[in-house]
């Protein structure tokens, strides 16, 4: 089991910068695959990045690429998320969750979740 903690959420302009913490308790954090994921009001959740615990990275290129950065403090265990030139099609709750499973965008393969932090961009 691995418990998850998001912080640094809120509300912020466009163009704008935030970025979000997800603090891992439990299992050792570096066996996993940390991942953020988001979810607007009215729509699914979907993926916005990927860290493997091999090293790999990935992101929703679609969205993100380019603006959002992934990394992980091993030594913290904890998980982060910068978010640059933010725009208010940006603003959903954002979850960090956690899998054994190897580089992966599918929700349904991370069984571990937090309890999301609220993103809001202004416009």
């Amino acid at each position: 089991q691995v418990q998850l903690v998001e912080s640094g959420g809120g509300l912020v302009q466009a163009g704008g910068s935030l970025r979000l913490s997800c603090a891992a308790s439990g299992r050792t954090f570096t066996r996993y695959t940390m991942g953020w994921f988001r979810q607007a009001p009215g729509k699914e959740r979907e993926f916005v990045a990927a860290w493997t615990w091999t090293g790999s990275t990935t992101y929703n290129s679609n969205s993100v690429k380019g603006r959002f950065t992934i990394s992980r403090d091993n030594a913290k265990n904890t998980l982060y998320l910068q978010m640059n030139s933010l725009k208010p099609e940006d603003t959903a709750v954002y979850y960090c969750a956690a899998t054994t499973v190897g580089l992966t965008t599918t929700l349904a393969n991370y069984p571990y979740w937090g309890q999301g932090t609220q993103v809001t961009v202004s416009s």
